[in-house]
């Protein structure tokens, strides 16, 4: 029985959608919820699985095709097997490229990068994923072993280099790669922020060790609490923006048009760096949220972010955003606004700097704080004050348990 491989239904904000990556080949037999394509759209990668056990027929889009909603992708044959005399004579005559392409199969999107990167032969990568699949983290420890391993190392490293020692001396070497979709539309969105909004950035720094000297101590109590959760600095920067949401909600609002849509709730979109580029999930009613679950959320948009399994309603709504910068060693920065929201908090790096405390000279752990806003809505003295009950209630931790 033949079955239309279908895109997915796609939300109204996404008019389409590419295909991004063919996991599996006409012939090829796939079970039933095994990967076949993704479609990368403006925001995620969403992922198209067999509906029963089967091979695939034919496919119909190629991959770099744009597709709409509901879209026919490929012919799939319900109950069939892969043929054994081609399968057969593919081996006899080509067994190395049979072996690749089955390797192909398990190999996810961020694996397959990364042995592309180091010049890597997957069939010799054990795989830890569903059905012997390949993940990202199989491929890091493979790479992690070759370096501890004194013989093994130099042949892939050698395989990975020849291009290099190829190129003739004094060539200059270019290459040119078509934007993904996800890039194009970040691109977008940002220089659309910087054109449609009266955006300023306030500054100001605040001491860490009052919050690194709490986390020193209740560490190990609140990752055995909280059953291995870890507790980080993220959530006292979401839970003192919370707080500071609730006394300003000016900076808690957006723009629609001529209107001043003012949220009665809290919903912050944290940024996570990951392969394919910046994504900003959003963790909901941050005020009912304590420290270990919103350090919990995080972690988990981090992996699925590496992953690629960030949703569409992961990244929806959001009334504030939070990105931090200094995980990569940034000082200071001006963070560009998620419209139509109308303020993002950008964190930096820690650093000990020399401060004056009651006339003496201290050494102290500082982070520069920055606060882009929109001054169409929000003015400076809302912003810096906003920015100053920030830094208060993480010099103080305590006021945010007080409610002062």
């Amino acid at each position: 029985m033949s079955i239309e491989i279908k895109a997915p239904t796609f939300p109204e904000s996404v008019a389409d959608g590419t295909v991004a990556t063919w996991h599996k080949q006409p012939g090829d037999a796939c079970s039933v919820d095994e990967l076949i394509v993704d479609i990368e759209t403006d925001k995620v990668v969403l992922e198209v699985v067999a509906p029963v056990d089967g091979v695939i027929k034919e496919i119909l889009k190629a991959e770099g095709d744009t597709v709409l909603s509901e879209e026919v992708l490929a012919i799939f044959e319900a109950g069939a097997a892969a043929s054994a005399a081609p399968a057969a004579a593919a081996s006899a005559s080509a067994p190395a490229a049979t072996a690749t392409a089955t390797d192909a199969d398990k190999v996810g999107p961020a694996a397959r990068r990364l042995i592309d990167e180091h010049g890597l032969d997957a069939s010799k990568i054990p795989g830890s994923g569903k059905n012997g699949g390949i993940t990202k983290e199989d491929v890091q420890a493979f790479i992690n072993n070759q370096s501890a391993a004194p013989t093994a190392a130099p042949a892939p490293a050698a395989k990975a280099a020849a291009p290099v020692v190829n190129v003739a001396a004094g060539e200059r070497v270019e290459k040119r790669v078509p934007m993904t979709r996800l890039r194009a539309t970040i691109a977008k969105r940002l220089v659309e922020a910087q054109q449609n909004a009266a955006m300023l950035t306030t500054y100001n720094e605040v001491n860490m060790k009052p919050i690194m000297e709490l986390r020193k101590q209740y560490k190990d109590l609140f990752e055995k609490t909280h059953n291995g959760t870890r507790l980080g600095f993220m959530s006292f920067f979401v839970k003192a923006a919370t707080e500071a949401l609730k006394r300003f909600p000016a900076v808690n609002a957006s723009i629609d048009g001529n209107d001043m849509v003012y949220h009665g709730y809290q919903d912050i979109g944290v940024a996570v760096s990951t392969e394919r580029g910046l994504m900003v999930p959003v963790l909901r009613d941050t005020d009912a949220m304590n420290l270990a679950d919103v350090e919990a959320a995080i972690a988990d948009f981090g992996k699925r972010g590496r992953d690629g399994k960030l949703g569409m309603d992961d990244m929806q709504g959001g009334t504030f955003t939070i990105t931090n910068g200094g995980v990569f060693g940034s000082l200071m920065s001006t963070p560009i606004l998620n419209p139509p929201q109308t303020a993002i908090l950008g964190m930096h790096k820690i650093q000990e700097r020399p401060m004056a405390v009651n006339g003496q000279v201290v050494i102290l752990p500082m982070m520069y704080l920055a606060l882009s806003y929109d001054h169409r809505m929000i003015d400076g003295k809302e912003a810096v004050q906003f920015l100053v009950t920030i830094k208060d209630l993480l010099e103080d931790p305590a006021r945010m348990l007080l409610d002062v």
